[in-house]
């Protein structure tokens, strides 16, 4: 599957990186605000260390960018990648609703499959 611009890849990266509560945190956080990394470890019960590591997940899957202003490292959220990844989330809801759509009509039609009906054949 290929969403817009983006390979099988691309939403790997995307998905893996959402799929950390951590990291939704951070990436809601960094929405809101341009936080330094050094300002989200302050807010995670975890060293320095774990939360450049989320941030980095979240850097490659392309969904925050890394600004240097003096010695911080500032993180902002790239709107852009959230709405790739909604695009993705998109493309996989029109595919089941379209498979629902195909079944409700085959069902509306009432084309059941065929069922093998077995004769007992009794005395009397």
């Amino acid at each position: 599957m290929v969403v817009g611009e983006l390979t099988e890849d691309a939403v790997d990266g995307l998905f893996h990186a959402l799929a950390d509560p951590t990291r939704r945190d951070i990436l809601r956080r960094c929405a809101a605000d341009e936080p330094s990394v050094s300002r989200l470890a302050r807010a995670y019960p975890m060293s320095f260390a774990a939360v450049q590591k989320h941030v980095a997940v979240l850097e490659r899957a392309g969904l925050v960018t890394k600004e240097s202003r003096g010695r911080e490292q500032l993180v902002r959220t790239d709107v852009g990648a959230v709405g790739r990844a909604r695009l993705a989330l998109d493309d996989l809801e029109s595919t089941w609703r379209g498979r629902v759509d195909r079944m409700s009509a085959l069902l509306a039609a009432g084309t059941e499959p065929e069922r093998k009906t077995s004769t007992i054949r009794g005395t009397g």
